[in-house]
């Protein structure tokens, strides 16, 4: 009788969450404001809209960087891209260069760098902790089989290595075939938005019974410019591939937000929906054809329409719903809060500079002040940014210096710079000390 009340008093205990299961989907080059949730009105997306209602939408959400490959490093390592080399995207737009012995070397193979293989992935983080790991999509960290993902912790991969490819042809721009299943070529007929959804979808079916990371870093609504169920067998080039229209690029982001429906409806299927962390971002700003509203600019610069994305969290077990947070974050944030809500392990050697955003999300911690920077050197244009709380400074270009106060003007119209010195010389030391500090890494390879 005595054991009566220690029983009674475990059954009162709280009983610890299973293990999540984490779901990333990843839109490429999507507009701050294309979804509903976040003012969009010419564009339905009631599945992505969904994600806010039911759990946080963030409004103060950064890409790390403001084009493709070095937002994908920051998630993948959980650093800043420069850590490791990588802070401009791989392709005909930029000079490349690779480290050998010790020296800097041009790079001539637009397809020849990737994520370095000293780099722990947060896919052999989560492997490591017991998860299955896939990823289906647009992968754009080495096309070599090297930097391949099933290389990198993914147990399965589907989708195009390079930075873009036909969606009916899925080849790039130079005639460069991109599509893989692993380490092979394969051909599979249909729009290559739709290929990605079903393999997301079926991952989950496959691996219901055990935790799995499922990551869907979509190619839409990067170029080229082609709409679902519209089959164009013209061979896209580097001159026609920016042609397209917004009706077009609608079409693309409804085609997205189809996949993230289906995708709800499969957790939902097996009972998986209440313990799965879904999120939803983009990797950079919008580019031609995409609405940044309220945001000025757009992808390939550091002003905030370059560099602020849509960013939603969707966990029944742990998250409110409907919460709206001003909360500063960025994209490596989310290797940070993925491998924490999954109990893996990080190597001392590689030290996160992303943080785990759960406690602020769930009250458990108060609100943090935060800084972040950003820097690309693009077609002879180099800029610089650096945010701190409310205030921004930039250069681009090597103009003036530039400080804005991003609560009252989020458009970045009213230059302050010359009212607040003191905060203005306070950012560019800040920034001035962050480069000294990532250039000092050890890094393996080079991208200028």
């Amino acid at each position: 009788m005595r054991l009566l009340p220690a029983l009674l008093l475990l059954l009162c205990l709280p009983v610890a969450a299973a293990t999540p299961n984490i779901v990333f989907i990843l839109a490429d080059d999507l507009g701050y404001g294309d979804l509903g949730c976040m003012g969009g009105t010419d564009i339905a997306t009631p599945n992505i809209d969904r994600l806010a209602a039911e759990g946080v939408r963030f409004t103060d959400f950064y890409a790390n960087a403001p084009v493709c490959t070095p937002t994908r490093t920051g998630f993948m390592t959980g650093r800043w891209q420069q850590r490791c080399g990588l802070e401009f995207a791989f392709g005909y737009q930029v000079e490349q260069f690779r480290r050998v012995n010790g020296e800097w070397v041009p790079e001539k193979d637009i397809h020849g760098l990737g994520l370095p293989l000293g780099e722990v992935t947060l896919a052999q983080k989560l492997k490591a902790a017991g998860y299955v790991t896939g990823v289906f999509g647009k992968w754009h960290l080495g096309f070599k089989d090297e930097y391949n993902p099933v290389k990198r912790g993914f147990d399965e991969f589907f989708g195009e290595l390079l930075g873009h490819c036909d969606y009916y042809g899925h080849a790039y721009y130079d005639g460069t075939y991109a599509m893989r299943e692993g380490l092979e070529p394969v051909k599979r007929e249909g729009y290559f938005t739709d290929l990605v959804n079903d393999r997301a979808v079926k991952f989950i079916g496959d691996h219901k019974e055990r935790p799995f990371f499922l990551y869907v870093p979509h190619l839409a609504v990067h170029a080229p410019f082609q709409a679902p169920d519209a089959p164009d067998t013209a061979r896209v080039t580097k001159e026609t591939m920016h042609h397209g229209s917004r009706a077009i690029y609608k079409a693309m982001v409804e085609r997205i937000d189809h996949g993230v429906g289906r995708i709800q409806a499969e957790l939902e299927r097996h009972g998986l929906a209440k313990n799965t962390l879904v999120v939803f971002s983009s990797d950079n700003g919008g580019e031609r054809y995409s609405r940044n509203l309220p945001l000025f600019h757009h992808k390939a610069t550091v002003w905030e329409g370059g560099i602020r994305v849509p960013c939603l969290m969707r966990w029944p077990g742990r998250l409110p719903a409907g919460k709206v947070t001003a909360q500063m974050a960025i994209t490596m944030d989310l290797h940070a809060t993925f491998a924490a809500a999954a109990g893996a392990a990080t190597p001392a050697h590689k030290p996160l500079d992303g943080m785990d955003l759960m406690p602020l999300l769930t009250g458990e911690a108060p609100p943090v002040e935060r800084t972040f920077y950003w820097r690309i050197d693009r077609s002879n244009r180099k800029q610089k940014a650096v945010r701190h709380g409310r205030w921004k400074y930039i250069n681009d270009g090597n103009t003036m210096d530039l400080l804005f106060d991003l609560e009252k003007d989020i458009g970045e119209r009213v230059n302050l710079g010359h009212e607040q010195p003191g905060i203005l010389d306070g950012l560019k030391q800040r920034l001035k000390d962050w480069e000294a500090e990532v250039d000092a890494s050890d890094r393996e390879i080079w991208v200028r």
